[in-house]
């Protein structure tokens, strides 16, 4: 069965002096997070953007994948830390791009290397992301 997931966005005023609030209408985990085009554009100052959001899905969907993948071959991780940073060039998003760090037992750092290049292209968020902006990833195995 197919999961849907909502959100929701008011925004009040023109693009440059406006302002708008976001909410996760499906869990109620966040609520009126604000967002304007300064925040995406110039400092965040305690406010989101569709960026950041891109990127907390891009991160969690990833580490998921990898996880799944590293488990599937035998060699489930003890823990894993992942960051995403997109970038916007107005009018784009370009890239998002990958950190992983690793606590992953029985495995070589070289495996871990290709387990996350898998996972990079394998994630839904990546599937949804590629063709349209450049995806990578830096994979480090601490132990």
């Amino acid at each position: 069965m197919a999961a849907i997931r909502r959100a929701n966005a008011v925004w009040e005023g023109d693009l440059m002096k406006g302002n708008g609030k976001v909410s996760a209408a499906s869990s109620q985990a966040f609520t009126d997070l604000a967002v304007t085009w300064a925040s995406r554009t110039e400092e965040p100052n305690g406010r989101t953007s569709p960026e950041e959001l891109i990127a907390a899905a891009h991160a969690s969907c990833y580490c998921m994948a990898l996880s799944n993948g590293l488990a599937k071959a035998g060699t489930p991780p003890q823990k894993l830390e992942v960051s995403a940073a997109v970038t916007f060039d107005p009018p784009n998003v370009t890239s998002s791009a990958l950190t992983v760090r690793g606590w992953v037992q029985g495995i070589d750092a070289a495996a871990f290397k290709q387990a996350a290049e898998t996972a990079k292209d394998g994630c839904p968020v990546s599937k949804a992301l590629h063709g349209n902006v450049e995806l990578s990833v830096e994979a480090t195995l601490v132990s």
